[in-house]
């Protein structure tokens, strides 16, 4: 490891293969916890490169606990990590996405840079994780949504976790969570922190078999805010939007503003699902939930997407399909 960060301390950058090689080696344990949050702050200090990027996904998904799902599965996520502490809307997303007929197989984890990751909100539920494929096929069946708590499928990483957690602020391994879904799902929307970011995960994900959608806000978000346009790069090529193309209106960060606790981001989570969250709330929810049914269906176009998103939420069937979740 000392000549790695030496290496990176001087400005050079890992090839895929030696990228590969270290990730690998971090979750054996063979670098001690210094060695290990040095590394990782390296990337808080510089760009990570295509090649770096390329190498660390696919170590992680070498090492992963695999779920195989017999549907075309889905996952709805970001990469956090954007300093902007919004509703969980990615997590609502998902649910919206699910009632509207697409399975999902949302990968999630606890809240690194934020109060509340999608494992803390449904774990405050009473979710009860697992890595049991029968089950998680059964809530499939039941829910149209499964949900893998990130950790019991990367057991590998039970050493950089302590560390993510001390640290608190966002490390490669926000860029990393989306890349690797266990349920390697052949249909992909991911909100990127930085429009960077977003141009590598196009350029990594146009190499491969995947219905795909990355997409960035201009004014910084990991999601569509609805604050300003957004961009998004997709199997198509990439675009630029405004919230006026999807038909929903144009809103405020205190509109869309998280819960300083996972208390009060569930209050906020419930309140939307059971038709009490606000014109701006739900605008937001539908208009990522639209985006990633559109990712899946681009021949109807991105106003029937938001058409079916809205009916999804506003019939109670993303609620319905949450309760199932629940309730297995």
């Amino acid at each position: 490891m000392k000549q790695i960060l030496n290496e990176l301390i001087d400005n050079r950058t890992l090839t895929k293969e030696t990228a590969h090689r270290v990730l690998v080696d971090l979750a054996s344990g063979k670098f001690n916890m210094s060695q290990t949050a040095s590394f990782m702050t390296v990337y808080m200090m510089r760009s990570i490169t295509v090649d770096e990027l390329q190498g660390f996904r696919d170590a992680m998904l070498e090492l992963c606990v695999p779920a195989r799902f017999d549907q075309p599965v889905m996952d709805v996520c970001g990469t956090g990590g954007d300093g902007k502490n919004t509703m969980n809307l990615s997590t609502l997303s998902s649910f919206v996405v699910a009632a509207a007929g697409q399975p999902v197989a949302k990968h999630g984890n606890y809240g690194v840079s934020s109060a509340c990751g999608s494992s803390n909100l449904l774990e405050h539920f009473g979710y009860k994780f697992t890595n049991d494929v029968d089950e998680l096929k059964r809530s499939l069946d039941r829910a149209n949504i499964c949900f893998m708590h990130a950790p019991l499928f990367h057991p590998a990483m039970k050493n950089v976790a302590p560390i993510r957690k001390d640290l608190g602020v966002k490390t490669f391994f926000n860029m990393l969570g989306p890349m690797v879904n266990p349920s390697f799902p052949t249909r992909q929307l991911v909100g990127v922190f930085s429009l960077e970011l977003a141009r590598q995960y196009g350029y990594l994900y146009q190499n491969t078999d995947k219905d795909f959608l990355i997409l960035h806000s201009l004014d910084g978000y990991d999601e569509v805010s609805l604050t300003g346009a957004f961009k998004f790069f997709y199997n198509d090529g990439e675009r630029i939007a405004s919230p006026a193309e999807l038909g929903l209106p144009t809103i405020k960060h205190n509109d869309i503003k998280g819960g300083a606790t996972v208390q009060e981001s569930a209050t906020l989570f419930m309140n939307v699902l059971e038709g009490k969250g606000t014109l701006e709330q739900n605008a937001a929810v539908i208009a990522n939930a639209s985006m990633a049914l559109y990712c899946v269906n681009r021949k109807d176009g991105v106003l029937k997407a938001v058409e079916k998103a809205d009916d999804a939420l506003k019939s109670g069937r993303a609620l319905e399909s949450f309760k199932k979740l629940m309730n297995g």
